[in-house]
């Protein structure tokens, strides 16, 4: 697998023009979503900044190259090089923190810690210095030394807990800043035009994005600031510290079958061989230790996710009494859980044999080596304490990698799915960009025209077709529905209209200033007051509760009129019918010039769905309708009617016809209908 390449500098994408348009603008501007003001409110709230053009305008670096595995690996090969290369992936992105672009502290927090951990190494050394001379005073029985001595311990250990707290002050602060400014780029990529959504379309590596931007994102960035400040404190105490044990130990002399060798170092050669047996060890136990946190962390994220499933759909479960079914499904998936600890458990089991017998002998083997000299004269009590405290620092140092190993393994988890999560992303920008891709052009239209679908088809992301060619012309006004029998695409071509569906040809022109506003099938309410509900996704505060109040009464929710500034889980306790209801409220508070509705009345009997188009032609008579729509009642409400037919190759546009509305059409239309049914209900019971 080649090495991939980050590319430096700013992109040379124009970013998005700033708008100092006021909220209730909302929606789509020439049909692009208004992420630059979207983006500025965030930046608000953040102490963090991102990459900025010259200009101040919000620049995001392009993603980077794709790399692709050596045809002449092995899948076993292949797969752990795709994993070595998802940590580079990681740092790529990661360590903009410390770029041009990243937190403006960040080195000065960086360069805080090491000095900090520098000075604390410093009076470790003056503490073990202090170490041999109490000893050799209480060896030699002196007062005085031991009274002056006693004094000069307290600074030293003042000092060694006021470094101590200022490194927990740096090392946190910088884990803090780092998570926030990740998590700020990160999020702001996953949010932008409607990855977010088009991750549940494609394939990848990023099943439950919420969970790796939650807890991976913080494991991943917590970790190495951990790790660095570790190693380097255990390399300096290391350095240090060899240099003391071998000036006090000097060389040992061992006499062998009548001949002495000497072992120059003797007490550095045994903390080297202690701790390489120790390291050794423990990365022999632990080898599996990176396999088994990612399986882990999954299986967690898959647990949480499957009950956040629960409570979202807690109303259809509980009418449907599949109570008993999604608690097998919970079972499983927590046994799953349960399973995977257990393995990590097995592993802790293991390091903490090492760690904890290692930790237990270490004190004694310096004793033991040193013991000869002191009984033979040549060392005294406090060498022998300096050595003894000083092999244990050595050892210590060396063994950072038996204490840490199972955090590193489970860092190294974390950073693996939460670089599978950018690499998804990645690949939706390249779709964006038409790198490599068959990707939907989105620009103006000619002339008067509201909307254009120009030559346009539309694919999966791997190039199946699901539209194929196009070609309409929507003119101011002009209310149109598109027809056609379930799973021709309809819905597919609202979103690549919506610009939420990149994958494709052809292109998409709208009007410029003139704002879409859409209304899904299952319209999304926020947590929080009504108000907020009926607002979004403007502020709460663009409009007073006279022009919200109103635009319930017109939806026909004058009972929900007195709770507009009360806040309960509305999205639980309002029915589809009331949902697709206060969609239509926002509808009139945002009055957009084109709006696309897609099933938007599906949950409404005829006679509501009647009621909410007769009010959309009255309030906004000038605006342009897109609609999707399986009823034939709703022909009566629209200008035109296109229709979609699944063929080979993609569903294509079959007719394109001018509905003519007629006297009384809406009401002969309705009494036909229900005739018809009359009709067969007598039939069947004839039958």
């Amino acid at each position: 697998m080649r090495k991939a390449e980050a590319k430096s500098g700013s992109s040379n994408r124009p970013a998005p023009a700033k708008t100092n348009a006021p909220r209730k603008a909302g929606a789509t501007r020439g049909g692009t979503e208004d992420t630059a003001a979207a983006q500025g409110k965030a930046d608000d709230k953040s102490e963090f900044v991102e990459i900025v053009a010259e200009n101040g305008d919000h620049v995001e670096p392009p993603p980077p190259d794709v790399v692709e595995p050596d045809p002449e690996l092995s899948p076993e090969e292949a797969e752990q090089a795709r994993k070595d290369y998802l940590l580079t992936r990681f740092w790529i992105s990661a360590r903009g923190y410390w770029s041009q672009g990243g937190d403006r502290l960040a080195w000065l927090f960086t360069i805080g810690l090491l000095l900090l951990i520098v000075a604390n190494v410093a009076v470790q050394y003056g503490i073990n210095v202090w170490n041999r001379a109490i000893f050799d005073a209480i060896e030699k029985r002196d007062s005085a030394a031991v009274f002056h001595l006693t004094a000069i311990f307290f600074p030293l250990a003042i000092g060694s807990v006021l470094l101590g707290v200022g490194q927990v002050f740096g090392r946190m602060s910088i884990q803090r800043r780092w998570r926030a400014w990740l998590t700020n780029a990160v999020v702001s990529r996953w949010l932008a035009n409607g990855r977010y959504y088009q991750l549940n379309l494609v394939d990848g590596d990023h099943k439950n994005p919420e969970y790796r931007i939650a807890e991976d994102l913080r494991i991943a960035t917590d970790s190495p600031v951990d790790f660095i400040a570790g190693v380097t404190s255990a390399l300096l105490s290391a350095v240090t510290f060899i240099v003391v044990l071998w000036t006090i130990g000097g060389a040992l002399t061992v006499t062998l079958g009548g001949s002495s060798i000497s072992i120059p170092g003797f007490l550095v050669i045994a903390a080297i061989i202690y701790a390489a047996v120790a390291s050794g060890s423990i990365t022999a136990i632990g080898r599996s230790f990176v396999q088994i946190s990612e399986d882990k962390n999954q299986a967690e994220a898959e647990f949480r996710y499957i009950l956040t499933r629960v409570r979202e759909n807690g109303e259809s479960i509980a009418l449907l009494g599949g109570e008993t079914e999604e608690r097998d499904g919970i079972d499983k998936a927590f046994s799953n859980v349960l399973r995977q600890w257990a393995r990590l458990a097995g592993q802790h089991m293991r390091t903490t044999l090492v760690s904890q017998g290692s930790n237990l002998i270490a004190p004694v083997v310096p004793l033991l080596l040193c013991a000869p000299k002191f009984l033979d004269g040549s060392m005294s009590l406090g060498q022998v304490m300096q050595a003894a405290s000083a092999f244990t620092i050595v050892q210590t140092a060396f063994g950072w990698l038996v204490d840490n190993y199972p955090r590193l393994a489970d860092w190294n988890a974390c950073a693996r799915r939460i670089a599978s999560l950018m690499m998804s992303l990645d690949g939706l920008e390249r779709a964006e960009t038409g790198d490599g891709f068959g990707r939907i052009e989105r620009g103006e239209t000619e002339g008067d025209a509201m909307l254009s679908l120009n030559d346009l088809s539309v694919t999966l992301d791997d190039g199946t077709a699901v539209v194929g060619e196009t070609e309409v012309v929507i003119e101011p006004g002009e209310r149109l529905l598109v027809a056609g029998e379930s799973g021709t695409g309809k819905s597919t071509l609202v979103r690549a209209i919506a610009g939420l569906w990149p994958w494709g040809g052809g292109s998409v022109g709208l009007h410029a200033d003139r704002r879409l506003f859409m209304l899904p099938q299952k319209p999304y309410v926020p947590s929080g007051t009504l108000r907020r509900a009926v607002a979004y996704p403007g502020a709460a505060e663009d409009w007073s509760v006279d022009e919200i109040g109103d635009a319930l009464h017109k939806v026909g929710l004058d009972h929900l009129k007195e709770k507009i500034e009360e806040e309960a889980p509305w999205d639980q306790t309002l029915s589809g019918g009331e949902k697709q209801r206060l969609a239509f409220a926002r509808l009139l508070l945002h009055n957009p010039d084109i709006v696309v509705l897609d099933e938007a009345t599906s949950a409404l009997d005829e006679k509501s769905q009647d009621n909410m188009m007769e009010m959309v032609t009255t309030e906004l008579p000038k605006a342009t309708i897109v609609s999707v729509a399986h009823r034939v009642e709703l022909e009566a409400f629209h200008s035109r009617k296109i229709v979609l037919e699944r063929r080979k190759g993609g569903a294509k546009l079959v007719s394109d016809v001018k509905l003519i509305p007629r006297k009384g059409k809406r009401r002969l239309l309705g009494r036909f209908l229900r005739q018809q049914r009359a009709s067969a209900k007598v039939s069947d019971k004839a039958a």
